[in-house]
């Protein structure tokens, strides 16, 4: 594997659509009040996709020199793992995305706020300093989140909660109670998403002593946690686009077209018996979470 492929393969460009999914969500609904900003849109956009890419280098970083990444293993070789990147240039990957990220993220509040919201601006310096230290403290260092069963609520928090409403409050600077619907929606999904990748991962990560959720439930409760994460997210996505305000015929059949998919893919959890199966299951609920986030987008978007 060559340098360059190496780097494009920690970044783990598949993870990208899931991260922006909350940022679709939460900017299109600032359309209706015609408060949509396309500069902190694009800012929005950017800014999730650095915190993912320095969440993807950290966590090839921590696993890796944890040992976490081994022969157990079954996803794709990781880049400190195959020896492509040594540790010390990851740390230094790790930092450099980590001083562009925190570049884009200042520009980004600036540009929302500029100098009369000093105290939002201050807000918002410290949820972005937050994420970034999220993302680097996944698998990193003695007191790793990841590692005792934590990364579920982190993930649910950052890309649902703070990602949807976080991005809509930029626009808008106001706070809907009801959007905690779909960001719920997008966060529950985003969860899935950590869960399938720790189901699959559950030997190597026991072996370990990785301690996620599904390595301390086990397998049973992996996948009853699973079917409720989906679930629930469906009920919340229904409820706020049964709104009055949100009442456009398209918009209620949105769930029906984006979880679709997830039907049969809650089918193959039941009856999963092997790992290896649940790698492609991966791609299908971080693509359907996008599809949910993008029709939605679209959809609104047209009708304002």
């Amino acid at each position: 594997m060559s340098k360059t492929a190496a780097w494009i393969s920690a970044a783990r460009l598949r993870t990208l659509p899931l991260s922006i999914s909350g940022i679709l969500v939460g900017t299109c609904l600032a359309l209706p009040s015609n408060q949509f900003n396309p500069t902190i849109f694009w800012l929005a956009i950017a800014t999730t996709l650095g915190l993912q890419i320095l969440s993807n280098f950290a966590n090839d970083y921590g696993d890796g020199i944890k040992g976490t990444d081994n022969d157990e293993r079954i996803g794709p070789m990781r880049a400190l793992q195959s020896g492509a990147i040594s540790a010390k240039e990851m740390k230094k990957g790790i930092i450099l995305t980590a001083i562009i990220t925190a570049i884009i993220a200042l520009s980004l509040i600036y540009t929302s706020f500029g100098k009369e919201n000093f105290l939002l601006s201050l807000l918002f310096v410290g949820l972005g300093v937050s994420a970034i230290i999220a993302a680097i403290k996944y698998t990193v260092g003695d007191s790793a989140y990841g590692y005792k069963g934590l990364g579920d609520i982190f993930v649910f928090l950052f890309f649902g909660i703070v990602s949807v409403l976080g991005s809509n409050f930029l626009m808008t600077k106001q706070l809907d109670v009801w959007l905690f619907l779909p960001a719920i929606s997008i966060g529950l999904l985003s969860s899935a998403v950590l869960n399938l990748n720790n189901m699959r991962d559950e030997l190597s990560d026991r072996n370990s002593k990785k301690m996620t959720l599904v390595v301390k439930g086990g397998k049973k409760f992996a996948k009853i946690y699973h079917f409720s994460l989906i679930l629930v997210a469906f009920v919340s996505m229904v409820i706020f686009l049964n709104l009055d305000s949100y009442s456009s015929y398209y918009l209620i059949l949105l769930p029906l077209l984006a979880f679709a998919p997830l039907a049969i893919h809650l089918r193959k959890i039941y009856h999963y018996t092997d790992p290896k199966t649940l790698d492609p299951e991966l791609k299908k609920v971080a693509l359907s979470t996008f599809a949910l986030g993008f029709i939605l987008f679209w959809i609104v978007f047209l009708e304002f």
